[in-house]
């Protein structure tokens, strides 16, 4: 039998992605708090030095799990145009998403309510929050120019809306999971912004 050595590159991939995992369970089972370089070197099998190796300090390696929580949310975007079939389509994929919330996705959320007062975590999720509403208010622009959209819509309000939205009915499920019916609530949401949006 062959086997195949792993190149660096892969094995600190591997590594790194252990270690990410590692950081989000801790954040699920215990809080923002309890997240050390040495507590996440040793859930995931790693000395606490290769997790100061890979990340440096608490800080880089709370930034980099909230960019690894949220990249891949909604797949399929990324090839759309700007304009309202793509807001429509990443609120129904995103409130479809919250049906199997992973470890990473439950581990963003929290980390995003925490961000409200936890000082290492309010500019990450600023940073993250404004990136989300610039996408939400290129979609709402795009489709007023494209004549989708009602062109009295304020494209700023619409992504407050949307983003608050979106978190707020994700909380909700991490909360009371058999309260919100994701199958349901998705098609509701999105007919919601159709009609709210969509020109005459």
């Amino acid at each position: 039998m062959v086997t195949t050595r792993r190149t660096q590159q892969e094995r600190r991939a591997q590594a790194e992605a252990a270690l990410l995992d590692a950081a989000a369970e801790l954040v699920v089972q215990h809080g923002v708090r309890s997240l050390t370089l040495a507590r996440v070197g040793e859930l995931a099998g790693y000395s606490r030095g290769i997790v100061t190796h890979h990340f440096g300090s608490k800080q880089a390696l709370l930034e980099r799990l909230a960019r690894a929580t949220q990249a891949g949310f909604v797949p399929g975007l990324t090839d759309l145009p700007p304009g309202l079939d793509r807001l429509l389509r990443l609120v129904d994929g995103y409130i479809g998403a919250l049906g199997d919330v992973g470890m990473m996705n439950r581990a963003f959320l929290l980390l995003w309510a925490e961000a409200a007062t936890a000082s290492e975590l309010a500019p990450i999720f600023r940073e993250r929050d404004e990136a989300f509403r610039s996408d939400l208010r290129s979609d709402v622009a795009a489709g007023i120019t494209d004549g989708d959209v009602r062109p009295d819509v304020e494209p700023g309000d619409v992504a407050i809306a949307v983003v608050g939205q979106l978190r707020g009915i994700g909380l909700q499920r991490l909360l009371d999971p058999h309260t919100v019916d994701t199958a349901r609530l998705r098609h509701t949401v999105t007919d919601y912004w159709r009609r709210a949006l969509r020109a005459p």
